[in-house]
């Protein structure tokens, strides 16, 4: 049986995994900032939809990466925190 570190070795090797495997990473480090950024918070989801605005689901669903937020809805998110949002742009190849 291959191991899961010698499985994922082999399939970087292809370039179209590698690129999919770096777009999802990337989704999933977002999701995963928020969540935390609501949990240092202290808010529920609902909590958080009240702040914002929306509805429990609402968030639910940003926070399940099941949407495609704006960068306004990212903002706001921030703010209603206590947290900053920050956005930059890196060299393809680095």
């Amino acid at each position: 049986m291959t191991k899961l570190k010698n499985l994922k070795k082999r399939l970087m090797e292809d370039p179209e995994f590698r690129g999919e495997y770096a777009r999802v990473d990337e989704e999933f480090a977002l999701i995963e900032a928020l969540v935390r950024a609501r949990s240092a918070a202290k808010l529920t989801q609902a909590e958080l939809a009240r702040l914002l605005g929306t509805t429990q689901s609402a968030i639910a669903r940003l926070e399940g990466g099941r949407v495609s937020p704006s960068l306004k809805t990212l903002r706001r998110y921030a703010e209603a925190t206590g947290t900053k949002l920050t956005v930059g742009l890196v060299r393809a190849d680095t």
